[in-house]
Parts: C-alpha cells; sequence; structure tokens
C-alpha cells in the first residue's frame, strides 16, 4: 500500500494523493460487490479478477478527472478523489443494501488481520512481482511526474507511462483489500515521510517505503492486540488514529518548512524533489 501511495504521488505530482484519496480502496471494493453479486459462488482469485479491473477502471478515471481540472491546487485534487471515492462508496453500499449483501461485504469495508490464514493471504505475493516492476520503471515514473512536456523531450511516452504506473499501483491496492480490507493513510503517510528524510527519486526511496510501511503496520497491529487483550482491534482503526495524528504532524511541518528537508547523513532530495521545491517557492513568492 505504502508503493502504492509512493507511485500515485510521484505520478500525479501531488503529496496528498493516495489508494485512499484516489478512489482505488473504493473501486476495488466495488469491484468485491460486483463479483459477490454476479459470482456469489467465485473463490477468492475470481473476487481478486473482479477488484483488480475495477480499481484500475477506478484510479484511471480519477486521473481523466483530475486532468480536465485546468487550475489545480495542491488540495483540489485529492478532494476531488474523495470526493469521487465516496460517490463509489454510495453505489456500493446502495448495492450491498439493496440486495441483502451488507453483511458480506462487511469483511472488505473495514481492514482487520482475522481472515489472513493459509489459502487466503498468498494473493498478496502478486504485490512482489509489481514493486519489481515498478522499481525497474522507476526513472520513467519520475520523468512523467515532471510534466507532459518534459517526458516528451526526453522521449518518454507520457500517457503509456502514466496509465501503467496506476496500473500498477491499481492492482497492489487491490490485493490487499481483498486480504485484508481498507487500511487508510499508509499509503498517504509512509511515502511523505521518507520523502522528508530521503527526498523523491522512486527508485532511492521504493525500498524504504516498502520497509517503514511494513514496520508501520506492524507496530499497529501489535498494538491493535494488546490494547484490549486477549481481544483484538481492526487494525484499520489504529492505522486511522496514528495515521492521522502523523498527518496533522506533516501538515504543521509543510506549513512551517515547506518542502524543506529533513537531512540526515548524506541523504540528499532528488532532481524531481528540488524542481518541485523550486517551483512552490516561487508560488509563495508570487
Amino acid at each position: 500500500m505504502s508503493v502504492a501511495g509512493l507511485i500515485m504521488q510521484q505520478l500525479c505530482m501531488n503529496k496528498f494523493v493516495s489508494p485512499t484519496t484516489g478512489a482505488t480502496i473504493s473501486s476495488a471494493q466495488f469491484g468485491i460487490l460486483l463479483a459477490l453479486l454476479f459470482m456469489p459462488n467465485s473463490t477468492l482469485w475470481g473476487r481478486a479478477l473482479f477488484a483488480f479491473a475495477a480499481a484500475i477502471v477506478g484510479t484511471w478515471i480519477f486521473v481523466w478527472f483530475i486532468q480536465r481540472i485546468q487550475f489545480k491546487d495542491v488540495v483540489m485534487v485529492p478532494l476531488v478523489g474523495i470526493m469521487f471515492g465516496n460517490v463509489i462508496g454510495g453505489i456500493t453500499n446502495y448495492l450491498a443494501y439493496q440486495y441483502e449483501m451488507t453483511q458480506a461485504l462487511s469483511s472488505w469495508l473495514v481492514g482487520h488481520f482475522s481472515l489472513v490464514v493459509r489459502g487466503r493471504f498468498e494473493l498478496v505475493y502478486l504485490a512482489v512481482p509489481l514493486v519489481i516492476l515498478a522499481f525497474v520503471f522507476a526513472n520513467h515514473f519520475n520523468i512523467v511526474g515532471m510534466g507532459k512536456d518534459f517526458s516528451k523531450n526526453l522521449g518518454v511516452h507520457y500517457n503509456l507511462v502514466l496509465f501503467a504506473g496506476l496500473s500498477i499501483a491499481a492492482m497492489i491496492t487491490a490485493s490487499v483489500v481483498v486480504v485484508v480490507g481498507s487500511i487508510s493513510y499508509i499509503g498517504l503517510i509512509v511515502p511523505n515521510v521518507v520523502a522528508m528524510f530521503k527526498g523523491d527519486r522512486i527508485r532511492g526511496t521504493l525500498i524504504d517505503t516498502a520497509l517503514f510501511g511494513a514496520i508501520f503496520v506492524l507496530a499497529c497491529d501489535m498494538i491493535a492486540r494488546t490494547v484490549i487483550a486477549p481481544y483484538e482491534l481492526p487494525i484499520e482503526l489504529i492505522v486511522g488514529i496514528i495515521g492521522s495524528i502523523l498527518f496533522i504532524g506533516l501538515l504543521l511541518y509543510r506549513l512551517r518548512h515547506g518542502r524543506k528537508a529533513v537531512r540526515l547523513g548524506a541523504a540528499h532530495s532528488g532532481g524531481c524533489a528540488s524542481t518541485v521545491a523550486q517551483s512552490e517557492r516561487g508560488g509563495d513568492s508570487a
């Protein structure tokens, strides 16, 4: 999820875009509902195919929307994604209520690890080749993140790389949603925290983002298992609480320091980060 958020933020040139604010999670849940409605006896892999298709289409439609916005504010893009995701969520809930599927769908609306057993969690392994593919084409994603004209000058097919990267992020998100349900904030918080220390280059931060995302989820899972032991809280609840606090902290830090990175040793921001920082400073001075 953190890697998917990193890819979406780079391609959309916005640090507030993630699988949550880009309607990817809502689209994957809609795809699972379609599988339950039209193929009630389908296996987990069959539902995953529906989730993959719906997540990819929903993410593409979201990007099509933001490309049609002439004046983009840094907050406007995620707001469009949140509104679009709420529309998809409303349709999903309506259909689930209409066909008495609310209880069957509830397992995928809130993230939890109670269903992670042998025979179900193997689907997450599909994310491994997708992450490797994202690492191979990381430089192309960085170039596309600089804009359409910049990509054309360097001979990179903008639309092809854009939709390929978004498809990779959507499939990673869908594989997680099918197995454990919706987990918010990971794709939003983790890439921003790593970028503060390591810069914005995908190839230089992808491994760190994946590791920090895993550590963050592990810490939240340990808290969820110990707060009211022997009972277990849904991990979505813990991630939501901690993620909201971290998100507020990030907002306050950005308001006070802008895009200034936290320097650690030889870590440095990539060219993409410095270019964005210069453009933001230019906008502030204007």
